[in-house]
């Protein structure tokens, strides 16, 4: 499995480092440029036209050698395929505002429809075909894990959509969602691999990707991941999580995706009951500390620092 891992992780950094200079290009061509809110903080005007939909080079990578493990880790055939169709949905959504110049992309209904497509696929992989527990591991709980019974696919619907949408909450800054992710998804693989789960092999590929991914999205980024890469991330997160049995670790690993969609159901509801009023300056929340004065670069490695210290928590509350 060491060896396994390894591979996975240098194939899937390699693979997407080498599409850059190939796909970075050809979308410049297609002219797939970023549009940037107006209400937005100044300083990301002139990130108006950064090719985006970059999400490709990171499914790409982590995909194609992850598939190579699927005869002797069928667990990452359900990883592979929420990976791979909400990269799908993002890519239909980014192809809608910047190809079709649609600015709002798919609406609510449509979104939120593909999502629970995806998501029922999933659950019925999980329960019919996989025949994977939906029994879920208590953190700090020495390995018990308690059944929702009959919550138990209402429950995955929740955390999958709130992974999801909280991922892409989080893609607003150079790196963010990219390094954010890195170190969930390397939390992830460490406990797949003390676990002997199949799923160590995609995890690994995808910090892999991700990292390579890096050298062209750290600021002052040349590409955006778009919709394609952030809802593919969280379409990950989650799928991992569940094949772990660890869908409550995601509320400790990926605060940062938590605090993000929080930070926007806040906003909202505030501004509505209070006709005009914010608690934010703006959301999601990584806008608010930059409005508050902080620079991209520090946002990032700040939430980035918090997921690796959550990281360690996390590790704690499943080992002890």
């Amino acid at each position: 499995m060491d060896i396994i891992v390894l591979l996975s992780f240098i194939i899937a950094f390699a693979l997407t480092a080498a599409m850059g200079p190939f796909v970075i290009p050809f979308l410049h061509k297609l002219k797939v440029g970023q549009t940037v809110r107006d209400d937005g903080p100044e300083s990301h005007l002139k990130k108006m036209g950064t090719p985006t939909m970059g999400g490709v080079m990171i499914i790409v990578g982590m995909m194609l050698p992850s598939i190579f493990y699927v005869r002797s880790c069928p667990e990452v055939i359900p990883v592979l395929m929420m990976t791979v169709g909400f990269g799908l949905i993002g890519f239909i959504d980014d192809y809608i505002k910047v190809v079709l110049k649609r600015a709002m992309g798919l609406r609510a209904w449509e979104k939120l429809s593909m999502q629970s497509v995806v998501t029922a696929a999933f659950a019925y992989y999980m329960i019919k075909v996989a025949k994977v527990s939906l029994d879920i591991i208590i953190p700090f709980s020495g390995g018990k894990s308690f059944s929702a019974g009959i919550f138990a696919v209402p429950l995955l619907f929740l955390a999958v959509l709130g992974t999801v949408n909280g991922a892409n909450f989080t893609d607003g800054l150079d790196g963010l969602a990219s390094s954010v992710t890195a170190v969930i998804a390397a939390f992830f693989g460490v406990i797949a691999f003390i676990q002997g789960n199949g799923t160590a092999p995609a995890s690994f590929a995808m910090v892999g990707a991700l990292l390579a991914f890096l050298l062209y999205n750290v600021h002052p980024a040349g590409v955006f991941m778009g919709d394609t890469g952030s809802l593919a991330l969280g379409g990950f997160v989650v799928a991992v999580a569940y094949m772990l049995r660890m869908p409550v670790f995601i509320l400790i690993v990926a605060f940062i995706y938590f605090a993000e969609v929080l930070s926007v159901m806040i906003q909202v509801s505030y501004f509505k009951i209070t006709k005009g009023k914010r608690i934010f300056k703006m959301a999601p929340i990584h806008h608010h500390f930059e409005l508050c004065g902080w620079s991209e670069t520090r946002v990032v490695a700040v939430f980035t620092i918090i997921t690796i210290i959550l990281a360690v928590v996390g590790y704690m509350a499943y080992m002890v």
